[in-house]
């Protein structure tokens, strides 16, 4: 028997009024996030594409695009601003793309809340809050291209989550909306404890419609930038700054000296050679961080508020954090790529030095700190040239054997990076939500084990 071959002229007719995307070129282009940070995921990703583009600009629209796509049985990926980096917006399977950058209003603003469509952006976001003299608990080095939606969906951490935690931590999510794929699609409210199985699933169990999210009160914030002769001092530094009780910070990034090369829009502004302290801190505790920074061995290179940054043409300093990091990097060298450690003992800056020295001169060391749970917590992202997956698995061994955690960033199945293993209530909800599983298929490898169970069988192996 041959395959029933999709008929999309047809499907494009059927999603009207909806704005469809038909162009192959563009096509291929929101079939791409990032990816390609990983050589691993770009071999097994880049000739993965979808058929056709959809942009419903309301729920109704997307209501009427997962209607469709369950009608005919369709691949179903829905895209924000595609700034995932394990191919959690590429089709694996083809069909029907759905970008939901068009539903984009910020729908309200109160008391330590902002109430947003899915596809609207964190800098707009952003802008809009601190107008009204609130801004986002946390979001991403990406802000300026990645949606809500997308980062409920699959994101955990950002700018903020020093001071606020991860994005799972309660209060952080208020509630969301979100639509199932069914012959009459219904739209859900999970409140702040069901919303937590749908963040970081990656739209495989429900369209996200809306998010509501916690804010923070606006700070005047400083952009700042130390140095240091030893990276062992810059990252007892780090800590030191992350669990300060005399000074705010948003953000708190330690980065080597050999990374700092390959900022060129930093050239001139730093002292050449030192590693780097990247932080955000309120002008009102300015003088107890150069204190702190003075005490660790530091020197304060750059203290800059939104104005004088302008002024000098440098970028936001969380554009030299998390996994911009990498990206400066990647701009020169597409060699280089990554990894995700969690450390044993974020207090231990020697441990830190030891695996510095022991891991060999293909890693370079880049750390953010972060609170989960009420305690710092740290993580290293490192800058690793890369030669072939056995150098990179002996990599994550050695980290192993000092005592740190990985969480793979070179898969993209969502149990194997951070999830590690199956969550059953993730999928539980996949089931209600998505019976025929036309979600984001392939991306868990737990699905097809279960998904011939019921939602509430599927459900009770979470207890087991």
């Amino acid at each position: 028997m041959t395959e029933k071959q999709t008929d999309w002229r047809g499907i494009a007719a059927e999603l009207a009024p909806v704005e469809v995307i038909e162009e192959p070129v563009l096509i291929k282009k929101r079939s791409r996030d990032f990816f390609w940070y990983s050589p691993i995921l770009n071999a097994q990703l880049k000739k993965c594409f979808g058929d056709l583009v959809a942009r419903p600009a309301t729920s109704g629209e997307l209501a009427q695009c997962l209607a469709v796509a369950y009608a005919h049985d369709l691949p179903v990926v829905l895209r924000g601003g595609g700034t995932g980096n394990y191919g959690q917006a590429v089709p694996l399977q083809g069909g029907l793309i759905i970008e939901t950058t068009a539903m984009n209003r910020i729908l309200e603003i109160g008391e330590g809340f902002v109430r947003v469509e899915a596809g609207a952006l964190m800098a707009d976001i952003n802008a809009a809050l601190i107008a009204r003299g609130w801004e986002m608990a946390m979001f991403p080095s990406t802000q300026d291209i990645a949606t809500i939606g997308g980062f409920v969906a699959g994101g955990s951490a950002g700018i903020g989550s020093i001071a606020n935690g991860a994005l799972r931590e309660k209060g952080n999510i208020i509630s969301l909306k979100a639509l199932s794929v069914e012959e009459a699609p219904q739209e859900r409210v999970f409140d702040a404890e069901e919303a937590l199985q749908l963040h970081h699933a990656w739209g495989l169990n429900g369209a996200i419609t809306e998010v509501t999210l916690r804010t923070v009160p606006t700070r005047d914030w400083i952009g700042c930038m130390a140095t240091f002769d030893s990276y062992r001092d810059c990252y007892a530094a780090g800590y030191a700054l992350a669990q300060s009780e005399a000074i705010g910070r948003k953000l708190c990034s330690t980065v080597e000296a050999r990374i700092v090369d390959y900022f060129p829009r930093l050239e001139g502004h730093l002292t050449k050679g030192r590693h780097l302290l990247v932080a955000l801190v309120p002008r009102e505790d300015m003088e107890a961080f150069h204190a702190l920074i003075t005490a660790q061995g530091g020197t304060v290179d750059l203290a800059l508020d939104d104005t004088e940054r302008r002024a000098k043409g440098i970028p936001h300093v969380f554009e030299f954090a998390y996994n911009h990091t990498t990206l400066q990097v990647l701009k020169a060298d597409r060699t280089a790529t990554y990894q995700q450690y969690g450390v044993g003992d974020p207090s231990d800056a020697e441990a830190v030095a030891r695996l510095g020295a022991a891991v060999g001169e293909d890693v370079w060391q880049h750390h953010e700190f972060a609170r989960v749970d009420g305690r710092i917590v740290a993580f290293d992202l490192p800058i690793i040239w890369f030669t072939d997956e056995t150098r990179l698995r002996q990599i994550d061994d050695t980290y192993r054997a000092h005592g740190f955690s990985v969480a793979d960033a070179h898969t993209y199945h969502v149990e194997g990076g951070g999830l590690k293993n199956a969550d059953y209530r993730h999928l539980a909800w996949k089931k209600r939500m998505d019976p025929k599983g036309l979600l984001n298929p392939g991306k868990s490898r737990a699905w097809e084990m279960v998904r011939h169970l019921s939602a509430d069988d599927i459900e009770a192996k979470a207890k087991d």
